[in-house]
């Protein structure tokens, strides 16, 4: 039996779950940053999943033990900035946390998987590389993981997953342009896959930092319920 990960969960209101967003939270803080956003998001059909991410050092952190899905070596965007090792088992561990939901009784087409920041770039990371098919991927204030991967290990059944994607255009921890640069890699490999394919990708901006705003949560809520409708 494969170990999951603790999590808060937030149960639907309107009957049993026909649907599932799973939502990664960034480094250092834990599965009850985004809970508070649930009743702004009015999915009451949908099931909402906050895992806690392990506790490791962090280097850039001066090895302090936190919360966090991988360890950050250096602030500097170099190739092995992060552990490839720890986002791999971190992977892991968010797809047993998907295949729960799917032996709960939700097809993988009806759930999304979202995140903030680290958690963000843990989204496009194990979304993609996913085997079975996801209802779409949130990478708020996000970021690409091992790039040079991407293109080799893309699951086929997320090759045309739509993507929502946010970043604030002052975000001085995750540079704007790292996060639009994730999404033009993934447009770039799914041109390499399939020149005739036409993944959704949604691209935001907001006049803010290393944060998510109320028209950003509007504009996700919007883009949940439009992927997460009431029926299949």
């Amino acid at each position: 039996m494969r170990e999951h990960l603790p999590a808060i969960e937030i149960d639907p209101t309107s009957g049993p779950a026909t649907a599932a967003v799973i939502w990664l939270h960034g480094l250092g803080a834990d599965g009850h940053d985004f809970a508070p956003v649930v009743p702004l998001l009015d999915l009451p059909h949908v099931r909402f999943v906050f895992p806690h991410a392990p506790r490791i050092p962090v280097t850039i952190n001066n090895g302090w033990v936190m919360r966090a899905w991988y360890d950050i070596r250096s602030l500097d965007r170099r190739p092995d900035r992060e552990d490839p090792t720890q986002i791999r088992a971190s992977a892991e561990k968010i797809a047993a946390l998907l295949d729960r939901e799917i032996e709960r009784g939700i097809p993988s087409a009806r759930i999304v998987l979202a995140g903030f920041s680290q958690g963000g770039a843990m989204t496009l990371y194990a979304g993609l590389r996913h085997p079975s098919q996801l209802a779409g991927l949130l990478a708020l204030s996000a970021y690409m993981l091992l790039p040079e991967a991407l293109a080799a290990e893309v699951a086929p059944a997320n090759a045309a997953t739509p993507i929502c994607a946010a970043h604030g255009k002052f975000d001085d921890i995750v540079p704007l342009y790292a996060g639009r640069a994730a999404l033009d890699q993934i447009a770039a490999v799914d041109r390499q896959r399939d020149p005739s394919g036409a993944r959704e990708m949604r691209w935001h901006e907001y006049p803010i930092g290393h944060e998510v705003s109320p028209p950003e949560l509007a504009m996700v809520a919007e883009w949940l319920r439009d992927r997460l409708p009431p029926t299949a």
